[in-house]
């Protein structure tokens, strides 16, 4: 089942199980069930992300256009919150976030458009977590923000354990958002 979020392009996806004594069975991706909902349906990359401890934190994470991702997120292992920025400087719902929780029991995963930033914070130890991306990694194009941006206003739950170097970097939105709003589509940011 495909759920509609409130930010418009990004969505829950929840699986539907078919369970007995042994367990349960679930498709985890349907190229037709994407395509009827007008998602992309023909992934390119697949790739997973292994944390070892509770409290680790990796995002907020995105791609400039003409590269920008869509990517579909799921916890195979463990729990996390998962977390999607709306970058799009033309949407409503500009810089407000969409937070779930998947995890291995729920099934439960996040479906998120191009344009948008996208991060996690597990929740256990041994935390797995897959991606599916219907577009190439382009290590040029990449970009990030602050998972603590105070404009971002993201709860998260735990105290943070773990963060690259990398993401700790990432400079303050006060700092990159005419840039970000150029490079995102809109060619004159209101002043």
């Amino acid at each position: 089942m495909i759920t509609p979020t409130r930010l418009a392009g990004a969505f829950i996806v929840e699986l539907e199980k078919r369970e007995d004594e042994r367990g349960f069975f679930a498709r985890t991706f349907s190229r037709e069930v994407f395509a009827e909902r007008g998602l992309w349906a023909d992934p390119i990359e697949e790739s997973v992300a292994y944390n070892h401890r509770g409290g680790t934190v990796r995002g907020m994470h995105f791609q400039f256009p003409p590269f920008a991702e869509s990517k579909y997120v799921r916890c195979s292992r463990g729990s996390l919150l998962d977390v999607v920025i709306d970058l799009r400087p033309e949407s409503t719902t500009y810089l407000a976030h969409v937070a779930v929780e998947p995890s291995d029991a729920s099934g439960r995963g996040l479906y998120c458009p191009p344009r948008f930033a996208h991060g996690y914070q597990t929740l256990t130890d041994a935390t797995e977590v897959s991606y599916v991306m219907a577009h190439p990694y382009a290590p040029d194009a990449q970009g990030g923000l602050p998972y603590d941006d105070p404009r971002l206003g993201i709860d998260w739950p735990l105290p943070v354990s773990l963060i690259s170097e990398r993401d700790r970097a990432h400079p303050p939105l006060a700092q990159v958002e005419v840039e970000l709003r150029r490079r995102m589509g809109l060619e004159d940011p209101p002043a």
